[in-house]
């Protein structure tokens, strides 16, 4: 089976909303054993949606459509398809009878038009819509299989799996189990990585391999087919020790949604540690990080934001000589923020930042240079210089997810390069 994925929205032609349903789906759909090859975008047009339906249809055995199920006249997809089929449009009791509850429960006043999102082409499946109230469709028509989804993500993405995954995994009528790995990786850039990985690319058949460069990391995901589970774990399991032989340094964690924060988070807490942050150059966005995880005030019970020199000095305690001498975007600064701010909280672990966020230069340091400092009980502190080069932001957040690196290493033992201690 061959899918197409149709996307219906103005609003995804203007640039107005990323189309993130249709990675989303490629993905999921790849874990399935269904390819996809060719993904469309089309107005709020009927005439150039039933167009684009024709075109699909004499090159794909499964279109899926997403968007245009919501109650207001620019939601027609199902309209269309069903004009397309030659099918008429009924009510789905079930549906409405949801719809109706959600008014009552909010305690608002259903106009008419919310009875279109109960609508479903006839002889179609239902797909019960746990985030929202549009019904999703299933329909096998002709030679042709129809899936229908809401265009919100949450609302879809809730709705294939819940739903949709589980007819197509029964209509596959394969013998064969299909499996997935995703391995993450921080530290390293794609290019680097695959490069690293190249025999193993080009060599790949079962299972395969194939990289994905995130925001500031890179993803890696494995795919077998075996007669069961078992023979498929084995041969993920087989491949990931190659990829670990040569770049499992730079591995942080498995799946889709897995965090750099959430890892470090757990490494923490299983070493029953705790950490403090002095933060000059990333202005709170370390700690704002940490909290976004359930549990850490575990391990955490807060930090400092020193910007300025004399907070530096009276806040933090780091010595007027220090900065008079070797400047705030140091080594020498860094390792004393981050030496301070564990002796004041009492914790484990001090990290720091300092640097030059950009766009102007200061102490004659370009943009996107930053020192993050580390100390950790009673061992010697250090601190390591990163140039990011980037735009301000971007170098702050890359900062960020590098002190997090920097932990995750040192709590597992982990080579780090280019550390810079004070006697150096």
């Amino acid at each position: 089976m061959n899918a197409e994925i149709i996307a219906v929205g103005t609003e995804l032609l203007l640039g107005q909303i990323v189309n993130t349903n249709a990675a989303f789906l490629s993905q999921q759909l790849a874990t399935l054993g269904i390819d996809v090859y060719h993904q469309v975008v089309v107005g709020d047009n009927p005439t150039r949606l039933k167009e684009v339906i024709k075109i699909a249809e004499q090159r794909s055995d499964l279109l899926i459509l997403t968007g245009g199920l919501g109650p207001t006249k620019d939601d027609l997809t199902k309209q269309v398809l069903a004009e397309h089929l030659n099918k008429e449009l009924v009510l789905d009791s079930e549906t409405m009878a949801n719809i109706t509850d959600y008014h009552k429960k909010m305690n608002r006043t259903m106009t008419e038009n919310n009875r279109m999102q109960a609508l479903v082409i006839e002889g179609a499946m239902v797909l019960k819509n746990p985030n929202g109230l549009a019904a999703g469709m299933f329909i096998k028509h002709n030679e042709q299989t129809y899936l229908l989804f809401p265009g919100p993500p949450h609302e879809l993405k809730a709705m294939f799996v819940q739903e949709a995954k589980p007819i197509l995994l029964s209509y596959a009528d394969k013998e064969d189990v299909l499996m997935s790995r995703v391995m993450r990786f921080f530290g390293i850039g794609e290019s680097r990585l695959v490069t690293l990985l190249d025999d193993l690319i080009e060599t790949q058949t079962n299972p395969t391999l194939a990289s994905y460069a995130g925001v500031n990391e890179v993803s890696v995901r494995l795919t077998a087919n075996g007669r069961t589970e078992t023979d498929c774990q084995k041969l993920l399991d087989d491949l990931e020790g190659k990829i670990q032989d040569r770049v499992g340094d730079y591995l942080y964690g498995y799946g889709e949604e897995t965090r750099l924060v959430e890892v470090v988070g757990e490494l923490i807490k299983k070493q029953q540690l705790t950490l403090t942050a002095a933060e000059s150059l990333t202005g709170g966005a370390f700690q704002s990080m940490l909290t976004t995880t359930a549990g850490v005030s575990e391990y955490f019970e807060g930090g400092v934001v020193t910007y300025s020199n004399r907070i530096k000095e009276d806040i933090l305690g780091v010595s007027k000589e220090t900065i008079e001498q070797y400047g705030v975007v140091s080594a020498h600064c860094a390792i004393e923020m981050a030496q301070c701010v564990k002796n004041q909280f009492g914790t484990d672990i001090g990290v720091s930042f300092t640097g030059v966020a950009g766009p102007a230069e200061l102490e004659g340091q370009k943009s996107g240079t930053v020192w993050i400092g580390y100390a950790f009980k009673d061992t010697v502190s250090y601190a390591k210089c990163f140039h990011f080069g980037k735009g301000r932001n971007s170098n702050r957040e890359q900062a960020v997810l590098s002190a997090l690196d920097m932990i995750r290493r040192e709590l597992l033992g982990k080579p780090i390069e280019g550390k810079t201690y004070l006697k150096d």
